[in-house]
């Protein structure tokens, strides 16, 4: 049954058309509004809360569907999940200009707000607004990029913004308990990875509290996990080393 008969019409009233071309032909899934940015960005896991159907058109509007042997030239697949999954994933969304404007706007305020969580000025280590990273990415020109996550596009804004003004993603603050024996031999190989020892502790154990780049955290963990063997341990204290207070840079 065609899934354009009028009691399922209005369930495709909030549809988002997202295409992809394949091997010279054009291939299409209906998706609900809104949730396609969520599922590129890992926030919407299920995939029925994304895909109205499972199927895959070549018109969406026409409510035409692709034929099996043009899948499968296609994708390798007839597998029409896994298809959508990719077309999900790869594909054009297909918006009206008001609507991508409206999408362009929210991302560049998500991102700008990302920053401004994750950020400081380095030389007081207090935050920034939100507002003013807004117009430190206007500065630079920063174009959103719809097919990439704000988490993602942050990361790169926070690179671009470090060449024109003072800014540094907040430090992490640790305590690493250590064995005495691998100890110093351990802190030795994280000293490059460290940022501030703030205080150090010898008795039993080694005991150290320090500041660190958050990109470094895994690594961290990792090391201290391998060099150990399970013997030391790893506390966060502080995900963000800020100065206490609510003046933030305007």
């Amino acid at each position: 049954m065609s899934i354009f008969t009028p009691t399922n019409q209005i369930r495709l009233t909030n549809v988002a058309v997202v295409r992809m071309k394949r091997g010279g032909k054009r291939f299409e899934i209906a998706c609900y509004k809104n949730k396609v940015v969520g599922w590129r960005s890992g926030v919407e896991k299920d995939l029925d809360e994304v895909l109205q159907t499972h199927s895959v058109f070549v018109n969406v509007s026409k409510g035409q569907v692709a034929k099996k042997e043009d899948l499968v030239s296609a994708f390798g697949t007839d597998d029409q999940t896994e298809i959508c999954k990719q077309i999900l994933t790869k594909g054009e969304v297909q918006v009206s200009d008001k609507e991508r404007h409206t999408q362009l706007e929210q991302m560049f305020r998500d991102i700008a707000t990302i920053v401004a969580d994750k950020c400081v000025n380095p030389e007081t280590k207090r935050p920034y607004t939100v507002i003013l990273i807004e117009r430190a990415m206007k500065d630079i020109h920063y174009s959103v990029k719809t097919n990439k996550s704000t988490k993602q596009q942050a990361l790169e804004v926070i690179k671009q913004l470090k060449e024109k003004m003072k800014i540094e993603r907040a430090h992490m603050r640790l305590r690493f308990i250590l064995p005495v024996n691998e100890g110093k031999k351990l802190k030795e190989k994280l000293k490059p990875l460290i940022k501030v020892i703030e205080s150090e502790d010898y008795s039993q154990q080694l005991e150290i509290v320090c500041l660190i780049d958050p990109g470094c955290f895994r690594e961290i963990d990792e090391l201290i996990k391998k060099e150990t063997k399970g013997k030391g341990s790893l506390e966060v204290l502080n995900l963000k080393d800020v100065e206490e207070g609510d003046e933030k840079f305007e």
